[in-house]
């Protein structure tokens, strides 16, 4: 297979194929067999991706650096060449950049990011106004299933953890989807987000991602995008601030969630997701969260990261926690 890269794409077709064997997407996907770019095909992709590529921001914490690098080609040796043996993947940037260079070398031509403003979770919960731009999406556009038929666009999140949607969501006001786990339903609803003063003629709209835990509670608001494109200057100031201002709870909280996948006649399904935050390791397979250990030390969830995770830490990365506020089971002075 061509080493190429793809002049769409930062990736090569033996890059793409390196990826999709690493995800185990079958074969009647890969490019070979010349599969229809249907929402079938990108439904298994997404599926494969999110249960495969753990949400983690591990890099701040856990490397001599404690910075993130947007580089695709840094991206797919860290995430893809060493998945297999270290089980790595990104947090949000990381994954979505990926990703989205992974759809357009597949074929998906106009796929672009669109930047994010996320309520702040006060107890697991968001709550108060929509912050600045601190995540992506990718947006992808599938072309009419049927003569008379619209072209209908997508929103695919790769990198929210475990509050995210399973599924590619289509940009549809107020359709209800089932997120896979438990009672949760999610929806996107077409509207101004709270507190936004310019609302006449021209007034830009934002896709606001909502969810309830069941059709008895109420629909909260988590994020919120304008339908616009976010280019690689903007990665750059949102990464920066992301991963190293001193408020961003990316820098004071080590986080992984990692979505359970299994096979099914009608496709892959989501069933679960593992979590870890700060040095707590979750399970919830059933709608319910369930702790299934406590770390108490450093050598405990890096253990715990190797055996719930499969995310292998070499000794320079565990070690260069050492003296930063989340290290565990530090004297302190």
């Amino acid at each position: 297979m061509s080493s190429e890269p793809n002049p769409d794409s930062a990736y090569s077709p033996a890059q793409v194929a390196e990826y999709l064997a690493h995800l185990g997407l079958p074969p009647s996907f890969h490019p070979s067999a010349n599969p229809v770019l249907d929402l079938t095909y990108l439904t298994s992709l997404f599926v494969h991706h999110i249960t495969t590529i753990p949400y983690e921001n591990l890099t701040i914490h856990y490397s001599p650096e404690h910075a993130i690098s947007l580089d695709p080609q840094v991206l797919f040796d860290k995430i893809v060449t060493n998945g297999p043996h270290r089980g790595r993947g990104g947090y949000c940037m990381e994954v979505a950049i990926l990703f989205n260079h992974m759809l357009r070398a597949l074929g998906f031509a106009d796929a672009y990011t669109a930047g994010v403003r996320v309520r702040p979770r006060v107890n697991a919960i968001p709550q108060g106004d929509f912050a600045g731009w601190v995540h992506l999406v990718n947006i992808v556009t599938l072309p009419p299933s049927s003569p008379g038929s619209r072209a209908q666009k997508f929103a695919l999140d790769v990198g929210f953890g475990g509050d995210g949607p399973t599924m590619p969501l289509p940009l549809v006001d107020g359709l209800v989807h089932h997120n896979s786990i438990g009672t949760q339903e999610i929806r996107l609803v077409y509207d101004f987000i709270p507190g936004q003063r310019f609302r006449g003629d021209g007034a830009h709209k934002s896709w606001i991602y909502q969810y309830r835990n069941g059709v008895d509670k109420e629909w909260n608001p988590f994020y919120a995008f304008p339908d616009v494109e976010f280019r690689e200057l903007d990665f750059g100031m949102l990464n920066y601030y992301v991963s190293q201002a001193p408020e961003s709870f990316q820098t004071f909280t080590p986080l992984v969630t990692k979505f359970l996948r299994s096979e099914s006649a009608e496709g892959p399904k989501v069933t679960g997701k593992i979590m870890l935050v700060n040095g707590d390791v979750k399970r919830n397979v059933t709608g319910k969260t369930e702790l299934v250990k406590s770390c108490a030390s450093e050598s405990e969830r890096v253990e715990a990261l190797r055996e719930h995770f499969g995310i292998v830490l070499t000794p320079e990365e565990a070690a260069s926690i050492k003296g930063r506020v989340v290290e565990l089971g530090a004297t302190v002075a």
